[in-house]
């Protein structure tokens, strides 16, 4: 089950893309930012450093939206919720033109990972470093950050774009409807995986990601079974 406007406001609208924040996102938001960082000595960075991630996020999700206009599809609407953000693309039944857009997500983390690198270099080759400790601690966190969301995202687990990926590819020899119904059971059972994983160590975020999964590959199972997909 994915995100929608419903509960949602709009924040901007960029080269026509509207982003929507959902109520859910501010729910996540306080408990993050309201846990102490041992990391930092001022608080404050701590919900910089959460905002980050989202602006992240919201990048991988225009990298999504753009390539599919590219490749003549419609993309107009980004939705924002704490497991990170939703575009709602609808590219050209086409292989070639499903896989440009998925994969263009994870291209943008790709991107960042010199940004995060050589952004920080530069700031002190040019003298120009902050002599904040909180600074350093925090674009640390976010390039760590930046590259566990790429390495995640491209596990070959459908819907995460890895999964999307590998369905795109899979397209180009047995079709739409088949590669879909190759793709869902993996993704069922590595979710059950991920949940089990999540419940012996008492990790709640990675139980409620395994049940996002599970419930989208089941979903989407159905409709391929009833050659809808």
């Amino acid at each position: 089950m994915l995100p929608t406007r419903s509960g949602a406001v709009r924040l901007f609208r960029f080269t026509g893309i509207n982003v929507w924040l959902h109520w859910s996102w501010l729910v996540a938001a306080f408990w993050f930012m309201s846990r102490p960082r041992a990391e930092y000595s001022n608080q404050l960075w701590t919900a910089f450093e959460y905002l980050t991630l989202f602006a992240i996020v919201l990048l991988h999700e225009f990298g999504h939206a753009l390539a599919c206009r590219q490749v003549g599809g419609r993309a107009d609407t980004i939705v924002l919720w704490p497991l990170g953000g939703v575009a709602y693309v609808d590219a050209p039944p086409r292989a070639g033109a499903q896989l440009w857009s998925i994969a263009a997500g994870p291209l943008v983390n790709v991107l960042l990972i010199p940004v995060f690198h050589f952004g920080g270099m530069f700031l002190i080759r040019s003298g120009a470093a902050p002599e904040s400790y909180d600074f350093w601690v925090w674009l640390a966190s976010v390039a760590m950050i930046n590259q566990y969301l790429l390495i995640f995202n491209l596990l070959p687990v459908f819907p995460l774009d890895g999964g999307q990926i590998l369905r795109s590819l899979l397209w180009f020899m047995i079709g739409p409807r088949k590669s879909l119904l190759v793709v869902t059971p993996l993704g069922l059972l590595a979710a059950i995986g991920l949940g089990l994983l999540g419940l012996m160590n008492g990790q709640i975020f990675l139980t409620i990601i395994a049940a996002f999964i599970g419930m989208n590959c089941w979903r989407a199972f159905q409709l391929a079974r009833k050659g809808a997909g």
